[in-house]
């Protein structure tokens, strides 16, 4: 028996780190804004003839084995591929997994894995794969694994693909797909990698305590980040394509208030060398501090967008905006 699943990463256009439970609650109206993108995460499980466990990770070089799924647990080398086996049960089985996106890069390749993961345990299993469920577990494993809270935006583009709006309220989270044409969208942004990963758990922590410690500077870049992300939704869907760029702009002016380490001189370079060759627009994805990050402009100035990045040694990473979302085969 086997089962193969993959699921896509995203970019986040605006509103990312509000997305923390509970920071959202304080701000009324919160939403994130994102693009599913098709770089993915992939898992297969094949059947056994031992009745053991042997987890892979093809990207980090390194197997985890065990007897019964009783002895995973998340100290492993392969914390969140231990700790989704052991939610499920897992027996009699190899699961092995491949990303296509750089490690660390912000594009939220983990969250990608863990909804491919569950997706694929979910059906060898015969558990529940409810899209509600699965994101309900998916977020609480990775949460698990990184031991700090964790954002709700990155498993629905992972789960449903698309271009959409995640509102966030009092009453729950509801994903919105947008009526963009994804190929408008993707001939203006060019996607690179900084070549430093960055570590999101921290940044966001740091953040999301001094929100909760009652930081007004804080509270006040999130109020701004917000209505940010209202004014690009608006742009994105009556196609004003300038007022999208400058809604980015300010998203990531604001965004770099938040914190020290959100920025670093290499993505100053970067952006300052994209802007020189056209770019309107430019920010990290996730959280900063490295990983990747995508800037904005006209069409007819996208090639010289990517030459000035590669230039400034950034890696240019090929994608194309994803409209489909988990895939289960």
């Amino acid at each position: 028996m086997r089962i193969v699943a993959s699921a896509p990463t995203r970019i986040d256009l605006a509103g990312g780190t509000i997305d923390i439970w509970p920071l959202y609650l304080f701000h009324d109206g919160a939403s994130t804004l994102n693009a599913a993108i098709s770089l993915r995460a992939h898992v297969e499980v094949a059947s056994r003839t031992d009745d053991a466990i042997e987890l892979r990770s093809i990207d980090t070089n390194r197997t985890v084995r065990a007897a019964t799924w009783h002895e995973l647990d998340g100290d492993s080398d392969l914390a969140l591929l231990a700790l989704v086996a052991r939610h499920y049960h897992l027996t009699n089985a190899t699961v092995t997994t491949r990303g296509e996106s750089p490690a660390g890069a912000g594009i939220a390749g983990s969250s990608a894995l863990t909804i491919a993961v569950c997706g694929a345990l979910a059906r060898w299993t015969s558990a529940p794969d409810e899209p509600e469920h699965l994101l309900r577990v998916a977020m609480n494993v990775e949460c698990q694994t990184i031991r700090v809270p964790t954002g709700v935006q990155d498993y629905r583009p992972a789960l449903y693909g698309g271009i959409a709006a995640i509102e966030l309220r009092v009453e729950g989270i509801r994903r919105v797909g947008l009526d963009v044409d994804p190929r408008e969208l993707e001939q203006r942004i060019v996607l690179a990698y900084t070549g430093a990963p960055r570590n999101s758990g921290t940044n966001n922590w740091q953040i999301t305590k001094r929100h909760t410690d009652g930081d007004r500077h804080v509270f006040d870049c999130f109020e701004r980040i917000r209505d940010t992300a209202a004014a690009m939704r608006a742009a994105l869907e009556r196609g004003d394509w300038d007022e999208v760029g400058r809604q980015i702009a300010i998203e990531w002016d604001n965004r770099k208030r938040l914190a020290p380490g959100v920025t670093t001189p290499t993505i100053d370079a970067l952006i300052a060398r994209a802007g020189k060759a056209g770019a309107t627009a430019a920010k990290v994805c996730g959280a900063g501090g490295g990983g990747c990050l995508f800037c904005y402009g006209p069409p007819d100035a996208r090639a010289a967008i990517a030459e000035a990045l590669a230039a400034g040694g950034a890696r240019l990473l090929d994608y194309r905006i994803e409209t489909e979302g988990l895939r289960l085969g």
